[in-house]
């Protein structure tokens, strides 16, 4: 290629050199230092064993270019540098090797610690490689043993930071590992311990070929490059960045973006780091590509923003019309209009965020917690959707996304094609938000799968199935075993009911670290109160003091039922009892499942809950009561009633192809349709009210009784709230004449 000048390569001392004067700068398009502490580790096993670490990519700099690019220092840079290149490819090594031989006094990118790198020299000097490198955290401890050369070679910690000081450190140290170790052969010789003698000869000659091994290194281990002209121009050297970028080096569509973007002056690494702040809680290493998604998502209705940049004439993302006709359309027009299409995605993933971190909305208390990370862009794609529709289809709309999150959540939906995924459901929920759309197959597909989740293998934290089952706990007000408060983030321990160390010894396959032996407890009460004890011991205690009721109620609010709890009272407790316990709390969370994500009673008081789920009892009962009374011959019921029967039941299978209209004969099926006026009305006709005078006597009491625990249940359903009469008038209504 004409515009790459000399391939050349560079020694590694001048390398450090060169990165200790601050010659070799980072573009803004860039993506930040990312490296883990133990790929440092494993960048400095390569070089020292004289691998190859591959080539970098240099722009020889001028001032123009640097300004253009917002160019900083190597991470970890103090002082004031001389900048010459600027680095297109190699960051994570050039950063990695500075921070390890320079050893900076900063913690390490994304850690709250300052890390050193070190080689075990008699290790490295066994041939023990894979053991001879290691990494740390700066403690007092390590502190102690830096400022200790003593300490160093007594130990034959070899610091890599000895390598990137100035002077005559390196031969410094090297001769004083020797020296140590001939007056420590020379004292064991004077006392007579051949042994000792003879370990600490063969330190002392380690220590000749480790520094001879080191001035090789440092010496010889050549580093290649290309350089590119600095007469280039800033896009033709983003356009060569994006093009080796996409044939095989990690690189998001964040970076690829930021890089078409920084010739038209849109600093888009700027633009992330202020929107950082807020979405912080919940960091993920892609959120950066999070909000370019929701911005993809709510500007085209997909979820790839590889296109989502604004361009020239003539360069426009070619689409295809419903006609076949092929045009081209500018998805973003200029600066501002992408700004603010970005400023409404990070509101709309800062406001999804805050949503689901809320212990009475989704109970993701914290990142951990988090069923999926990759559902985010298009729960905030919909979020803002929601909002967009007049206010009294909102909340509608609102409960409507909420089925569709726990339904996404408890089928894994999200662990497979997320882009693809996203798109197919933002449609499909979107046209959902309009009444007259068809409910996603995924929420009949949810309520059929939900009762065969095997919880058993629910063993680790993180999974969709697992957090979600902690995100109902902490939802269902799961109160601490001792200080009976519901516990807040930052004091939040995910507690082995049967302890850990009990399941490991008594169990097998891991079941004890089972979502259905885990809930949220504070951390005092599970590592200081609790501790390692089997709940027949513990529970005792707590009842002695609060008495059962107390403590039955407490650990209802974690789903452990009232069996659940006799279970755990067990003594002797085996693993027999383990299995029992499981098993029954399994099919309390499953209960809990279906009602208060099935028939959605979530966003319900515990009150109204338990009001909601007596109201269905009652119109189960009518309809029982009316197929038994008719003899279940659908041909029975009034004619107005068959009629908006029939309608339903059309648009039903309209919306779903899978329906058989042959299972809606028998008068029960069809009763699936029946609203409770429906019940009402079929049972005060004319032509059928003889058939039930005799059980509810009297026709205007009971159309009152109807009426009352109508406004009840609409109260319930709809509303979310209910006055105080209604809910003393439809408790007499079920209490009373609509018992059936």
């Amino acid at each position: 290629m004409k515009d790459a000048q000399k391939p050349d390569h560079v020694s590694l001392n001048t390398l450090i050199n060169y990165l200790r004067d601050g010659r070799y700068v980072i573009p803004d398009f860039q993506r930040e230092f990312e490296w883990k502490p133990w790929d440092i580790r494993d960048l400095m096993r390569s070089i020292f064993l004289d691998y190859y670490v591959g080539s970098l990519l240099l722009w020889k700099g001028k001032s123009e270019s640097f300004a253009a690019l917002s160019c900083e220092p190597i991470y970890g840079f103090q002082g004031n540098g001389k900048p010459e290149y600027i680095v297109l490819d190699g960051q994570q090594r050039l950063t990695a090797i500075y921070y390890a031989f320079i050893s900076p006094d900063v913690a390490l990118q994304n850690r709250t610690s300052r890390f050193f790198y070190f080689v075990h020299v008699d290790k490295f000097m066994a041939e023990e490689h894979d053991e001879a490198f290691g990494y740390d955290r700066v403690t007092r401890k390590w502190a102690r043993v830096l400022a200790d050369k003593r300490a160093q070679f007594e130990s034959h910690i070899f610091p890599l930071s000895v390598v990137g000081a100035t002077g005559w450190e390196l031969p410094n140290w090297v001769q004083g590992y020797q020296s140590h170790w001939a007056l420590k052969e020379a004292a064991a010789i004077t006392e007579g311990n051949e042994k000792a003698a003879s370990e600490a000869r063969l330190h002392f000659e380690n220590a000749g070929e480790f520094g001879q091994h080191l001035q090789s290194i440092t010496g010889q281990y050549q580093i290649s490059y290309n350089e590119l002209d600095k007469d280039l121009t800033v896009d033709k050297v983003c356009d060569i960045f994006t093009q080796i970028n996409s044939r095989g080096v990690r690189l998001d569509v964040f970076d690829l973006i930021n890089a078409l973007l920084k010739p038209k002056g849109l600093k888009l690494k700027i633009m992330w780091r202020e929107a950082r702040g807020r979405l912080e809680e919940f960091e993920a290493e892609r959120m950066n590509v999070y909000i370019l998604q929701v911005m993809s998502i709510l500007r085209q209705n997909y979820c790839s923003p590889k296109y989502l940049y604004f361009m020239l004439p003539g360069q426009q993302k070619p689409v295809r019309d419903p006609d076949g006709t092929r045009r081209k359309e500018i998805l973003v027009n200029d600066i501002e209009d992408f700004k603010a299409r970005w400023s409404v995605a990070v509101d709309a993933l800062a406001n999804a965020l805050n949503v689901l971190k809320h212990p009475r909305e989704f109970g993701v208390i914290s990142a951990a917690f988090l069923p999926y990370v990759t559902i985010l862009p298009v729960f905030a794609a919909l979020r803002a959707q929601v909002k967009t529709l007049p206010p009294t289809r909102q909340l509608d709309a609102g409960r409507k996304l909420k089925h569709w999150y726990w339904s996404s959540v408890f089928t894994n939906r999200y662990s497979g094609s997320v882009e693809s995924t996203s798109a197919r459901d933002f449609l499909e929920v979107k046209a959902w938000f309009d009444d007259d759309a068809a409910e996603p197959a995924l929420l009949s597909e949810f309520a059929r799968r939900f009762r065969n989740l095997d919880l058993r293998k629910e063993t680790k934290r993180g999974t969709s199935v697992y957090n979600g089952i902690f995100n109902l706990l902490v939802l269902q007000g799961a109160r601490d075993w001792i200080t009976g408060d519901v516990p807040q983030y930052g004091d939040l321990d995910d507690h082995h009911i049967v302890p850990d160390a009990w399941g490991k010894k008594h169990l097998q396959g891991g079941i004890h670290g089972s979502i259905l032996n885990r809930t949220p407890l504070t951390l005092n009460t599970n590592r200081n109160v609790i501790r390692a004890r089997l709940p027949n011991e513990y529970l005792p205690e707590l009842i002695k003091e609060n008495g059962e009721a107390a403590v039955r109620a407490i650990l209802e609010s974690h789903f452990i039922s009232p069996t659940a709890f006799d279970i755990l009272l067990r003594n002797p407790f085996n693993a027999k009892d383990f299995e029992d316990f499981i098993t029954e709390r399994q099919r309390t969370i499953q209960d809990a499942i279906e009602n208060l994500l099935i028939k959605e009673r979530l966003d319900l008081t515990p009150q109204l809950r338990d009001l909601d789920v007596l109201t269905e009892k009652v119109e189960l009962n009518l309809r029982n009561c009316i197929a038994t009374s008719l003899g279940d011959d659908s041909a029975s019921i009034p004619s107005h009633v068959a009629q908006k029967i029939d309608e339903r039941i059309s648009r039903a299978m309209k919306k779903n192809a899978a329906l058989d209209p042959k299972q809606y004969q028998t008068l029960t099926a069809r009763m699936e349709y029946f609203d409770l006026r429906e019940l009402q009305e079929t049972i005060t006709a004319k032509s059928t009210w003889g058939l039930f005078e005799a059980r509810f006597m009297n026709k205007e009491t009971l159309n009152t009784k109807f009426e009352q625990l109508a406004e009840l249940r609409n109260g319930i359903r709809h509303s979310r709230a209910v006055a105080e009469i209604a809910k003393k008038e439809g408790e007499a209504a079920i209490f009373g004449s609509l018992r059936c």
